[in-house]
C-alpha cells in the first residue's frame, strides 16, 4: 500500500506531457472528482482490465468524474512504455482518459504508486477518498467478482460514505530508473 498519501490527503500537483499534446496539471481539471491511475503499456494487468476501466470510466462521466492515467514507467528498460508507443497506444485504442507522461518518475513517488494499474480517487475537495485495484483480477477481469472501483464511484457520487476505502493493489510493479 501507498506510504504516501492517506485518506484524506490532498492530490499531489503535477506538470506532465500527454498524448493528445499538451501539458496538464492538477489545477487545469474542474471535474467534481478525480481518478487519477498509474498504468502504461505493456503490462498484463493493465492490458487486461483496460476494457473494464474504460467501461467504469464511460459510466462515470456523467457523474463528473475525470480520469487521468499516468505512466511513469522505464523506458529504458522497457521500451514499449516510451512516449511514442503511448501516443500510438492511445490512437489504437481511444481510451477515455488523458494518458500522461511521468518520465522523472517524481508524481509517481509523490502518489506513493507501486503497480500498474493503481488507483486513486479523489472527492470535489480533491482528497483522497479510495486507493488500490480497480478490480480483483485484473490480468482476466472478464473473471472479475469484485470491482471495487465501480463501488467507491457509486458511493462518492451518491453521498455515501466509502466502504472499502483501501485495497491491495494488483498488477505490475512499477518500472523505476536506478540512479
Amino acid at each position: 500500500m501507498s506510504s504516501t498519501l492517506k485518506r484524506g490527503d490532498k492530490a499531489p500537483d503535477f506538470q506532465l506531457p500527454a498524448t493528445d499534446g499538451n501539458t496538464y496539471k492538477l489545477s487545469d481539471f474542474d471535474d467534481k472528482y478525480l481518478v487519477v491511475f498509474f498504468t502504461c503499456n505493456h503490462c498484463p494487468y493493465v492490458i487486461g482490465s483496460d476494457e473494464v476501466t474504460r467501461k467504469t470510466a464511460e459510466k462515470f462521466a456523467h457523474n463528473g468524474v475525470r480520469f487521468i492515467g499516468i505512466n511513469s514507467n522505464n523506458e529504458i528498460t522497457h521500451p514499449s512504455d516510451s512516449f511514442p508507443n503511448m501516443v500510438k497506444r492511445m490512437h489504437q485504442y481511444s481510451f477515455p482518459w488523458l494518458y500522461l507522461y511521468d518520465k522523472s518518475q517524481d508524481v509517481a513517488r509523490a502518489y506513493g504508486a507501486t503497480r500498474t494499474p493503481h488507483f486513486y480517487v479523489f472527492n470535489e475537495k480533491r482528497e483522497l477518498v479510495y486507493e488500490g485495484r480497480g478490480v480483483n483480477t485484473p490480468q482476466e477481469a472478464h473473471n472479475a467478482t469484485v470491482n471495487d472501483l465501480d463501488r467507491t464511484l457509486t458511493e462518492l457520487t451518491s453521498g455515501r460514505t466509502i466502504s472499502v476505502p483501501e485495497t491491495e493493489p494488483i498488477g505490475c510493479t512499477i518500472k523505476w530508473k536506478t540512479v
